[in-house]
């Protein structure tokens, strides 16, 4: 028999690519049960929409209710399908068969989480462009526990741009983590190593996604990155992801001599100076003030919401 699969796709201003998104999930080749929109703010919706399409359902939420792991462990737990798919509303399916690829990977037992490759956009730089293949290679690999000595915090590194789930081993292990203010993938990806699970990246699921990050943003995104990681040790003291980041600069440095561009490497070091200054203070973020925090989280809303939640545990 045929796994049934669904998908989950949070959505916040949805835009031309979203619109893409959707119309490439209605070509593929492997059978799609219910599509889950779970939008933020339904004024910033299109009026007409998707609400027409049959297997679509859209759900409507406050900017303050949404969470990273909370609102999408909330979606899955509305379907029912044997494999859950969740993507972000800007990653484009590069062809018909990314659904069928990323099935596939399941018919390995021990496989509870797949994950597709990233390709790069039309106006993608050309340091993103190499992170891209650095991080999304042209090889599918499977990864298990036995693999955290050789790649370390690649192990479990899984993204939700575009990752599905065997739904029977995401709800034994308690879903997504309700709070968190980013890597609710990598923290799940996480307990699945532990637990003896593998994990597939299939290359041959192709999304299209990526972003010119501004130095600013990259420090900010990076902030709340590590942020997750200093609230989750259980997860990421397995493996260091300093040194990963560290062989990433350099082998883009290489590359960037390689294609006759090594006045980009400046631009390469400013980029990665922000990078490990975000991260560094976002694993200390504990010892900060709390203005400090403000001012480097990209997630302010996330810290509001924590504010409250602590103020009713004392309650």
């Amino acid at each position: 028999m045929k796994k049934t699969v669904d998908v989950v796709i949070p959505s916040y201003k949805p835009d031309h690519k979203f619109d893409r998104l959707m119309h490439m999930l209605q070509k593929q080749t492997y059978p799609i049960g219910t599509i889950l929109i779970v939008n933020t703010e339904e004024k910033f919706f299109p009026e007409k929409g998707y609400e027409t399409w049959q297997n679509v359902q859209i759900r409507h939420i406050e900017t303050e209710d949404f969470d990273h792991g909370g609102t999408r462990d909330g979606a899955a737990s509305l379907l029912d399908g044997d494999l859950i798919l969740f993507m972000t509303q800007d990653a484009v399916p590069a062809d018909v068969y990314l659904v069928e690829k990323l099935v596939s990977a399941f018919e390995k037992e021990k496989v509870a989480a797949a994950y597709a490759r990233q390709l790069p956009d039309k106006d993608c730089d050309i340091i993103e462009r190499y992170t891209r293949s650095f991080n999304y290679p042209k090889e599918s690999s499977v990864k298990t526990k036995a693999d955290l000595d050789r790649l370390g915090i690649k192990t479990f590194f899984c993204s939700n741009v575009c990752a599905m789930y065997r739904r029977s081993i995401y709800e034994k292990l308690g879903g997504f983590v309700k709070h968190t203010i980013f890597n609710e993938d990598m923290i799940f990806a996480g307990k699945l190593i532990q637990e003896g699970y593998a994990i597939a990246y299939v290359a041959e699921a192709r999304v299209v996604h990526s972003h010119n990050y501004t130095n600013r943003q990259q420090l900010h995104r990076n902030f709340d990155l590590a942020v997750s990681q200093a609230d989750h040790p259980e997860i990421f003291a397995m493996a260091k992801s300093e040194s990963e980041g560290i062989r990433m600069v350099k082998a883009t440095a290489a590359y960037l001599i390689s294609q006759r561009k090594p006045y980009l490497i400046p631009v390469l070091g400013m980029r990665s100076a922000s990078k490990l200054l975000g991260y560094r203070l976002g694993r200390s973020y504990q010892k900060l003030p709390e203005k400090i925090v403000l001012h480097f989280t990209g997630n302010k809303s996330y810290w509001e919401k924590k504010k409250k939640l602590q103020s009713r545990c004392k309650n």
